[in-house]
């Protein structure tokens, strides 16, 4: 089963800019991002080599790929993490890496290099297990992608910039991130329970929750920074 998490930004560049120097603020910004935050690009650049490898190697496919009935009998535990170095196709893996591209690396700033590490090797981890529990009889059962990973670096920014506006396709006006925050979690529990697409919205909900729970552990100031923010745009003081 694949798993997406689509969450894109609207992008525009100013009138009269030329192609040199767009391309020359995107090697600026590459190169910055690999001094400032290592973790992440590390990270960035591994899943999208190891994804691009995996379509077109069916053995590399099969031994990455998460099976909850193998895990469940204690045989390849090893694919709770490969599973999210892999993706099912080229526009899961897009938007997996889009998602991942706007918030990875200014997670990374907030809350250092190994914390930002620790954070997304456990959610990688941690959101898989439900879905072992959840189908641990279920041999048919396959799931891969870094989505619940990504949920989980999504929703320890949201603990940083609660207020920061979130613009998503098709959707013309900007949403709060803890807006967007609360109305991802009650979807996840309902296309859940309801069976919607061929998506794993367990791990979406599970990346979420725990990305939450460990930001405040290795991050405890971000809680009333969090409320700081939202009683100052509320005009509450």
């Amino acid at each position: 089963m694949c798993r997406v998490f689509c969450c894109a930004y609207f992008l525009s560049i100013q009138n009269h800019v030329s192609l040199h120097q767009i391309t020359r603020i995107h090697l600026d910004d590459i190169l910055i991002a690999i001094r400032d935050t290592p973790v992440a690009a590390a990270i960035f650049v591994i899943t999208l080599a190891i994804s691009l490898l995996a379509f077109n190697s069916d053995e590399l496919y099969e031994r990455f790929i998460l099976h909850p009935y193998s895990v469940a009998q204690g045989k390849r535990v090893y694919t709770l993490v490969t599973s999210g170095l892999i993706h099912k196709d080229l526009p899961h893996l897009f938007f997996n890496m889009f998602s991942y591209y706007f918030f990875a690396f200014q997670l990374e700033r907030f809350m250092g290099h190994w914390q930002f590490g620790m954070l997304y090797v456990a959610c990688l981890i941690l959101s898989d297990l439900p879905t072992v529990v959840k189908h641990k009889n279920d041999y048919w059962y396959h799931s891969l992608g870094a989505s619940g990973a990504i949920s989980g670096v999504v929703f320890g920014f949201i603990m940083f910039s609660p207020m920061r506006d979130f613009y998503l396709m098709f959707i013309p006006v900007p949403i709060p991130a803890i807006v967007f925050g609360v109305l991802y979690l009650i979807y996840c529990v309902y296309a859940s329970r309801r069976g919607i697409g061929n998506i794993n919205h367990d791990a979406h909900f599970y990346g979420a929750v725990c990305g939450i729970i460990i930001t405040i552990s290795l991050y405890p100031m971000v809680v009333p920074s969090f409320f700081l923010i939202l009683r100052n745009h509320l005009g509450l003081h």
